[in-house]
């Protein structure tokens, strides 16, 4: 149980120091911080592998599943390169939400953080459940890969893309529930007008992103459980993600039309898992197959998007 306990305890401090100490005053995240920071936190969460073999050696965390602590490690690489592909999806979304309620960039990082806050505590929720659920009714697994089957399905079609928050159920309840106002006031929630409480854009963007990521997780969660169901690996490679999603957000989000095939990637990412979960009592992959996939679908969609060149977009600029 103190694991867990250090672990959270880790993740309230590195958010106490990037809202308290590197982000205290509010600015516009430039590319090149946004570069740096993506390394930083890539890099703790690799480096954290490292905490995962001396933990399952040692014997310090419990192992519900037998792993051995080379298979630990490679069960978290793959956890978090899932969690962290399925992440680049989420940066789209965002892009379109802070788009739609006109979010200045000054603020965009104060939404995130306390959006990732929030996603923290829902995601942990989903872990236990879904853990649980695995443990408890084996048959449960072929549901989860049934619906990625199905999201990858819903994703190659290209169902989402005419997206616009401001047409969805959640922006509809908030307006009808409480008073929002039509413009910004600097990187307040909420203000006082006319004597009443009202919420600003700013509120609104950041309820409608924290419901799009507990969208996102019912993705994301099954994938990852389709690769271990030992509760602390699932729960450190997706906080972990979480964590490097802001500076992602940063660092593609202006280059949003160069990834053009990404989706394709994520497609086979999720058809990859959801078979996987499908036949899981059937064929036992070896776990380097399922990093080997999942990297190399990834690396192809991103070398894609920029060897090749937009020639429809460029001839219908024209």
């Amino acid at each position: 149980m103190w694991v867990w306990i250090l672990f959270i305890a880790l993740i309230i401090f590195f958010l106490a120091l990037d809202l308290g100490v590197f982000n205290k005053h509010e600015h516009v995240i430039k590319s090149k911080e946004a570069a740096i920071w993506t390394a930083i936190w890539v890099s703790v969460a690799l480096a954290f592998s490292g905490v995962i073999y001396w933990l399952f050696s040692s014997g310090m965390v419990e192992n519900p599943t037998n792993l051995t602590p080379n298979k630990a490690v490679l069960k978290y690489i793959t956890g978090y390169l899932i969690e962290l592909s399925l992440s680049i999806d989420n940066v789209f979304v965002i892009a379109v939400i802070f788009s739609s309620f006109k979010i200045p960039a000054l603020y965009q990082h104060r939404v995130l953080f306390w959006g990732i806050l929030g996603a923290i505590v829902f995601r942990g929720l989903m872990i236990f459940f879904g853990v649980a659920l695995i443990t408890k009714f084996e048959w449960i697994i072929y549901v989860f890969g049934l619906f990625l089957l199905w999201t990858a399905y819903k994703m190659l079609k290209g169902d989402d893309e005419d997206f616009n928050p401001k047409d969805s159920w959640v922006f509809k309840q908030i307006r009808r529930v409480y008073p929002i106002t039509s413009t910004m006031h600097g990187h307040d929630f909420f203000i006082k007008k006319r004597g009443l409480n009202a919420a600003t854009p700013l509120f609104v963007a950041l309820v409608v992103i924290e419901l799009t990521d507990v969208l996102f997780a019912l993705d994301s969660i099954p994938a990852i459980l389709a690769i271990t169901a030992d509760p602390f690996i699932v729960f450190s490679s997706n906080i972990l993600a979480i964590l490097g999603l802001r500076s992602m957000y940063f660092l593609i989000s202006r280059m949003l039309a160069k990834f053009r095939f990404i989706n394709y990637s994520l497609v086979v990412i999720l058809a990859f898992v959801g078979l996987k979960m499908l036949f899981s009592h059937q064929i036992e992959l070896p776990e380097w197959l399922s990093l080997a996939v999942i990297s190399v679908s990834l690396l192809a969609g991103i070398g894609a998007s920029l060897l090749i060149p937009a020639k429809e977009e460029e001839g219908n600029e024209e």
